[in-house]
């Protein structure tokens, strides 16, 4: 078998070629994996943390999760079409959830309060102002994996199937926890200081 050569393997192949090689310790096919996929995971931890150190830990952390794991998936048969993006985007998410928890329980901040949302809820302006401040603030006043949803959801650009999956939840779970976020976020936005009386149609 000539496996040496991951580009001989096209697609989900390769990918299975390339757990096989790392769950045979093979540190060159470990430096690929990193240079493939940690610019998408220290992305979505930097965007749930919202500082640089925290998301060089959890990528770090994510990726030694794939060397040891990855005997694990080949015994269990779930190295074949393996693609390794949405295992690791899931593997990042639940690392920023509890690093997330652990510094909510050190500061015990409390959650914005939720309530239901039955007017249009705010895509507009979650698009609109995404790269401001006030945006990012309030998404990091979310609850942990709220604010995972809307990460996956706006910044990554996930159909909610995938981004469900990426949280290890099924869609109707999922949406429903979207919705809570997006309902906090219009809250939010409406409340911001600032803000035109009336301005919300």
């Amino acid at each position: 078998m000539s496996g040496d050569s991951p580009r001989h393997v096209s697609g989900s192949n390769e990918e299975t070629e390339l757990v096989r090689r790392i769950a045979a310790r093979d540190e060159e096919a470990f430096r690929d994996a990193i240079a493939r996929h940690a610019t998408l995971m220290h992305r979505i931890a930097y965007r749930m943390m919202g500082n640089a150190h925290d998301a060089d830990d959890i990528t770090q952390e994510a990726m030694l999760r794939l060397w040891d794991h990855a005997p694990r998936l080949i015994e269990k048969g779930r190295a074949a079409g393996l693609k390794l993006a949405p295992w690791l985007k899931r593997v990042t998410v639940n690392l920023a959830i509890d690093r997330l928890r652990v510094a909510k329980r050190l500061s015990a901040n409390a959650d914005i309060p939720e309530q239901v949302d039955h007017e249009p809820l705010a895509d507009a302006a979650i698009e609109r102002r995404e790269e401001g401040q006030a945006a990012r603030a309030l998404i990091s006043r979310l609850p942990e994996r709220q604010r995972a949803a809307i990460v996956l959801t706006y910044y990554e650009e996930l159909p909610n199937a995938e981004a469900a999956d990426a949280m290890d939840m099924n869609i109707k779970a999922f949406e429903s926890l979207l919705f809570r976020a997006r309902a906090a976020l219009r809250r939010g936005f409406e409340n911001e200081p600032g803000r035109v009386e009336g301005g919300a149609s």
